[in-house]
């Protein structure tokens, strides 16, 4: 079967960011602290920008898994959330399942904490169903690497594309003459290094 190049589509696309609460974020080990939090919220700052449709949900959060984070529920104050109550993988959740299906995209983003079984359970289930899965691996994270590499071979092997919030956004941006200042922006906000490439810009353009 020839390779087709599927972009990602800003009018086909849904976010999904599972279990990123407080408890599991303590497990999170292939990732310094202040890195995986930037990249999460980088990830949830072009969901925001591209104005994507983004699902919620925590497992267990009554028991030591914890609460979401309170960055996610506040940037997404009328997503949709799902607490489930026990269901380890999300796609067990039935009204997860028909939120997800609700929105009519055929590709979804997903993201979450742990990278081996709450990213790699729903990305398996969700390519069983027909949908093109784009993971975006640096919001996701996990133990430590080697169980990293093994759940993004598994996830690969079976359809799944492998990303990073970076080129999320420059997929889904396309062409910079798109917006420059907007997406510009969340650059320079997430990748200190990008802020000088904005102020060196903003200082010619001056």
């Amino acid at each position: 079967m020839a390779f087709k190049y599927n972009r990602l589509n800003k009018d086909d696309v849904a976010l999904l960011m599972v279990d990123h609460q407080s408890g599991l974020l303590s497990l999170v080990r292939d990732f310094s602290p202040d890195d995986f939090k930037n990249n999460v919220l980088a990830l949830a700052d072009i969901a925001k920008f591209f104005d994507i449709p983004t699902i919620l949900t925590t497992s267990f959060e009554d028991g030591p898994n914890g609460p979401m984070v309170p960055e996610l529920k506040e940037m997404f104050p009328d997503a949709p959330y799902f607490a489930r109550p026990g269901q380890i993988n999300a796609w067990d959740n039935e009204e997860f399942v028909n939120a997800v299906k609700a929105t009519g995209k055929k590709q979804l983003l997903i993201a979450g904490v742990v990278t081996d079984v709450c990213v790699a359970f729903p990305t398996l289930s969700a390519l069983e169903e027909g949908y093109e899965v784009f993971v975006v691996t640096d919001a996701s994270g996990t133990f430590n690497l080697t169980t990293r590499d093994a759940a993004w071979s598994r996830m690969e092997q079976a359809g799944a594309q492998l990303m990073n919030w970076f080129n999320v956004g420059c997929e889904l941006h396309r062409d910079w003459r798109n917006d420059i200042e907007g997406f510009g922006g969340i650059l320079a906000k997430h990748l200190p290094h990008y802020a000088n490439l904005i102020q060196s810009y903003t200082a010619q353009k001056g």
